[in-house]
């Protein structure tokens, strides 16, 4: 199969769909990859890198496009991206289609196959393509809230560890899952007084193990949200519902009592945000001051790491890719039902039910997509 590797567009993201070394080993494997000029440059890798693994060099995106059986991109298609996709092409890359409309008409009129690594599942029920990124993101969440909580960036002025005789800042979690428990760790890790709300009792239980008593737990009730909210100095947003749009779990009037130069970090912005006040910035320009409270919503965090983030992304993709490749997206998918939960778009019609939901649209399920 030919493999196409373009050069990602979006504000400021660095990463790149396939490595050098996830390159050579596809070229290995018998493949062939088109890779676009410049495409790894944000991760330190050039062009001289892939053509020693064995990819030919392109010299633009509609080289790349035109040319590729299967297009492999870290970020979601841009418009100009949707436009070059055709019938027949599969496309596999971060989709986050729930709260973007346009990008999913877009892709319906290509008649592309498009395969979304934030629903591809695994036998545990985790999203194995969507872990390695949402490990960075929980992460950088400390990292730049710490930074928005200065004085400078419009924050409290507040240092997360404390000091001798000055208390530490407050960290509160929304989500137990993968993105709060790494938020969660390097929080405490600061030395930050860290509580985490999550409505999985099991959930919480392992929480509670993890942490040995370093950070607390709660119940998410309304009540126990309000009041953490009104006592955090830093909110991590760590919610997922796969494949749908966030949850808006804290309203404009409760962010409306928190106190002034307090930060939100709102890791679920790919899907619409889990804050009211939310939406997308980009790291030209991270955050705003809304209700007297500091906004992160960058929708794209691990692209500022970009060479930790790719080389993650594809240790995870790989195997998947390999699959694709090898075997044809429709034979891949009936002999994995995981990969088969990734299809989101098929020749014009939506395949994935909490897309369709989110976007009011009709769809066709996955399964009867890949028997036609």
């Amino acid at each position: 199969m030919l493999i196409g590797v373009p050069k990602e567009i979006k504000v400021h993201e660095y990463r790149v769909g396939l490595t050098p070394e996830a390159v050579r080993e596809l070229v290995h494997h018998g493949h062939q990859l088109l890779v676009q000029a410049g495409a790894g440059e944000g991760i330190g890798a050039d062009d001289a890198a892939y053509e020693a693994a064995g990819a030919c060099i392109a010299a633009d995106a509609p080289e790349v496009f035109a040319g590729a059986d299967m297009v492999v991109k870290v970020k979601e298609p841009q418009p100009e991206e949707c436009r070059m996709l055709r019938a027949g092409q599969v496309l596999f890359t971060y989709l986050h289609l729930a709260p973007d409309p346009e990008q999913a008409q877009g892709l319906l009129r290509s008649g592309c196959t498009a395969i979304a690594y934030e629903t591809v599942t695994d036998a545990r029920g985790q999203l194995p393509l969507l872990a390695p990124m949402s490990e960075v993101a929980g992460r950088m969440a400390v990292q730049v809230g710490a930074v928005a909580l200065q004085k400078s960036s419009g924050g409290r002025g507040v240092l997360l560890g404390g000091l001798p005789g000055v208390p530490p800042g407050d960290v509160l979690v929304i989500g137990g899952g993968t993105v709060g428990t790494h938020a969660a760790r390097m929080a405490v890790g600061l030395g930050a007084r860290v509580t985490v709300l999550d409505k999985s009792l099991p959930r919480l239980r392992e929480l509670d193990e993890l942490f040995q008593g370093r950070a607390s737990t709660q119940y998410a009730t309304l009540h126990a949200l309000e009041s953490a909210l009104e006592q955090a100095d830093l909110v991590i947003g760590a919610v997922l519902v796969p494949g749908a749009a966030a949850p808006r779990l804290v309203r404009r009037d409760m962010l409306a009592r928190m106190r002034t130069g307090a930060v939100v970090v709102d890791v679920a912005i790919d899907q619409g945000g889990c804050f009211e006040t939310s939406r997308p910035t980009t790291h030209e320009h991270p955050t705003y001051i809304e209700c007297g409270v500091v906004h992160y919503c960058v929708a794209n965090m691990p692209g500022a790491v970009a060479r930790s983030s790719a080389y993650a992304l594809n240790n995870a993709t790989l195997p998947f890719v390999l699959d694709l490749a090898g075997k044809g997206w429709a034979r891949a998918c009936e002999e994995d039902p995981h990969l088969l939960a990734g299809l989101n778009v098929h020749h014009g019609r939506i395949t994935h039910p909490a897309v369709a939901q989110a976007l009011g649209l009709p769809y066709v399920p996955a399964w009867q997509a890949l028997a036609e």
